[in-house]
């Protein structure tokens, strides 16, 4: 696991490791080399350009050049800034590259360097690096859209530029990189969406910064492989259905008994032993039919699926034979709905997951989740996280760990579904690697749902539960794409490629770790 960083956090590394007695001209050589590799990796023959800003990211872009001129590769540098103007390291950088004759040439216009970025194979994209928050100023702006006219590959440093490398947000013209090498960690622009995609392949690597210099309190985390692996609960030669996990989920009102259904497949495929849904009575003969394996049960409700008043107590009591709880795919808005919601949340002692119509029972009442003893994990998306916490869906995407956060402020662990989804818990935030537009479909929400509560019922940890239950469901929905197309994709595809996500883990070099939560 390692921790992605702000631009505060990166220049605390580099701070450390100048303390530790690695001088910044050291590090912006290292950079300078890794960056050269890249590039003649990428472009093995042919022009490369390197467009060079005023910081220590056009420094890293000279020390590149410098080392590919070397190399008896065809480079060049544009740069806006005078040489003499650049601050230390990064002046003293510059005069090395002047003196070991690289070529280069002064921009003050997108429009000056047109016919020089038209010659080129590679550009290397070292303008504004990990410094930009907000719109790129003049020439920036310019020259950044002046790269992505081009048909060259672009090769961008530490982070694209026009990518606020705290927020991954683009407000004005950004560089599309076709790859981003960035240094000692990645930066959380880089993985949030759009700068993601805006980064294209993100390469990592290290120029001598000491990894304690890189972990800080609640920073944002990157699980490997291998951290995913320790906490997939393996089986055991004497487990039976009743040890394995045992999953409540209660929804599916008439219209909507799908969502329960894939909820349902979800726990299933995902190692839960006993698997019970419960549904309006209205509804039980359509989830009948769906379903074979799940027990069947119905809920006090009207005629037409509202659930009644005595619906509380029956999955009160129901849930006191159960190790997980899934409480909202498909179960409906009605007034009465959301009440016997709200009293099920409040007063339910068993693990609890409270997804889609569940989460709108609550409304922005965070105080019902934070009253809570057992566990609980909320798993809403951009609109729903809204909701809960009384702002816009657009506010919520434009600050994701933020959102988080305040989602997971009560005591809850909160999972962000979209993009790069984050889950949250007690000051830790994990960020998913898995996951892409395949799962832009309806249902698959419910089948993270059922992912999730079977990983509680097997007695994780509510943070881990979360966090590998959204990598194994992206990892599904990734393994469905790429056979079925993003396009073609469904919740049900999701299910069936469950098992490859798992085989994954299970025949990687991780350690189990089946903890169990000890509230």
């Amino acid at each position: 696991m390692r921790h992605l960083l702000t631009e505060e956090q990166a220049r605390a590394a580099e701070a450390a490791a100048v303390a530790a007695g690695t001088s910044l001209a050291q590090l912006m050589d290292r950079a300078g080399a890794a960056v050269a590799a890249e590039a003649a990796s990428l472009a093995p023959e042919g022009r490369i350009v390197v467009m060079a800003g005023p910081g220590n990211n056009g420094g890293d872009g000279w020390s590149a050049a410098s080392k590919l001129h070397a190399a008896g590769r065809d480079v060049i540098v544009l740069t806006s800034a005078e040489p003499d103007s650049m601050s230390s390291p990064a002046r003293e950088t510059v005069r090395a590259a002047l003196e070991a004759g690289v070529p280069w040439l002064h921009v003050d216009a997108a429009a000056d360097a047109a016919a020089t970025l038209a010659s080129a194979d590679l550009i290397v994209d070292a303008l504004l690096g990990i410094g930009l928050h907000g719109v790129p100023r003049q020439p920036y702006a310019g020259l950044i859209t002046a790269i992505g006219e081009t048909a060259a590959l672009v090769l961008a440093v530490d982070v694209p530029s026009g990518v606020d490398s705290d927020t991954g947000a683009a407000l004005g013209p950004a560089v599309a990189a076709d790859v981003t090498v960035t240094f000692s960690a990645p930066k959380i622009g880089c993985v949030l969406q759009p700068g993601a995609s805006l980064a294209g392949e993100l390469r990592c690597v290290d120029i001598g910064v000491p990894a304690d210099a890189l972990f800080f309190d609640g920073a944002l985390e990157s699980w490997d492989v291998s951290g995913y692996a320790a906490c997939l609960p393996r089986p055991h030669w004497d487990d039976r259905k009743g040890t394995r996990g045992r999953v409540l989920i209660v929804g599916g009102t008439p219209g909507l008994t799908g969502a329960v259904c894939l909820a349902a497949n979800g726990a299933l495929r995902s190692g839960a032993g006993y698997v019970a849904v419960a549904v309006p009575a209205p509804a039980l003969a359509v989830v009948e039919a769906k379903l074979t394996a799940p027990v069947k049960w119905a809920l006090p409700a009207e005629a037409d699926g509202s659930l009644r008043p005595e619906a509380v107590e029956w999955v009160l009591e129901a849930a006191t034979r159960f190790d997980a709880v899934v409480l909202g795919p498909g179960i409906g808005r009605s007034p009465s709905t959301c009440e016997a919601v709200r009293a099920i949340v409040e007063r339910l002692e068993v693990p609890l997951l409270v997804d889609a119509d569940a989460l709108y029972a609550l409304g922005d009442d965070m105080a019902l989740v934070a009253s809570r003893v057992a566990p609980t994990v909320l798993t809403p998306h951009s609109a729903e996280a809204a909701r809960l916490l009384a702002t816009s869906p657009e506010l919520v995407d434009a600050g994701r760990p933020a959102a988080v956060r305040a989602l997971a402020a009560g005591g809850a662990t909160a999972v962000l579904k979209g993009p790069a989804t984050l889950i949250a818990q007690s000051g830790r935030v994990a960020v998913n690697p898995t996951g892409g537009p395949g799962l832009a479909t309806l249902g698959t929400g419910d089948v993270l749902s059922g992912i999730i509560g079977a990983m509680l019922a097997r007695g994780m940890l509510a943070f881990d539960a979360a966090v590998l239950g959204a990598f194994l469901h992206g990892a599904a929905g990734d393994a469905a794409s790429r056979d079925l197309t993003a396009v073609c994709c469904t919740a049900e595809d999701v299910v069936g490629y469950l098992p490859e996500a798992v085989r994954t883990l299970m025949e990687s070099d991780g350690p189990t770790n089946q903890r169990r939560d000890p509230r």
